[in-house]
């Protein structure tokens, strides 16, 4: 019966591959264009993200330099290229190097996204709680999913394979309360980059390109994942 199944699993390779590199070249592709225009405030990814903390109320830990008590800081990450996040755990803004000390319209567009997953935090925006409390369980169950429903398939066990398939619908379920934070994450973004005058309005064109761009990855990844869940409980009902 598998072998059966295998055009369709072949099939969802397919797509999984195509949407994914479409993601990652229209994100690279988007980034590397305005990480070739300057912005005209001068200012770096770091010290975008250090004004906007600044303008909330919030204070901003910067080079080692405290400004008030309970910082958030902003640091250089050290895992390459499109590796910017906020850790809510530590109250860290991460930004790669490309984005850290750079003056350009993408530089300011992913630091203001990460600083908004730091306005999420303090303004405690519910999808936001909810994906840092689903993390610990989606970490172990992620890593698990694969390993039962392989077993439950090919031992005959359909209890680990329904056991697997819960699992893998948790980290589905993560990645779609992903979506709204992240797209949330950058209207914030906008709004500040626009209240704040850090950009123009031309410019401001250029960082929405960024995260739109930004934003296509999560909504391709949320996809692949929806449809290898609806392929397994396929699989597993017609083994029923």
């Amino acid at each position: 019966m598998l072998r059966n199944l295998d055009p369709t699993w072949l099939l969802l390779m397919f797509v999984s591959i195509a949407l994914g590199g479409a993601a990652q070249f229209y994100i690279s592709s988007t980034f590397k264009k305005w990480s070739r225009v300057r912005s005209a405030n001068g200012l770096t990814g770091a010290q975008v993200a250090e004004t906007i903390l600044s303008r909330n109320n919030i204070s901003a830990q910067v080079a080692g330099t405290t400004k008030g008590t309970q910082a958030v800081q902003v640091v250089q990450s050290r895992h390459g290229k499109l590796s910017d996040h906020y850790d809510p755990r530590t109250g860290t803004v991460a930004l790669s190097e490309q984005v850290y000390g750079e003056t350009t319209i993408a530089a300011a567009a992913v630091a203001a996204h990460e600083v908004g997953h730091a306005l999420q935090t303090a303004h405690g925006y519910f999808p936001s709680k909810l994906r840092k409390a689903m993390v610990p369980v989606v970490s172990f169950g992620s890593n698990m999913a694969w390993v039962f429903i392989f077993i439950g398939l090919f031992a005959g066990a359909m209890q680990l394979f329904y056991l697997g398939i819960a699992f893998f619908a948790l980290a589905v379920l993560f990645q779609v309360v992903t979506l709204p934070v992240e797209l949330n994450a950058s209207n914030r973004a906008m709004v500040q980059l626009r209240q704040t005058n850090l950009l123009s309005t031309g410019e401001l064109s250029g960082a929405r390109k960024v995260l739109t761009a930004a934003a296509f990855t999560y909504v391709a990844a949320a996809l692949i994942s929806v449809l290898q869940l609806l392929y397994f409980l396929g699989l597993g009902g017609s083994r029923n």
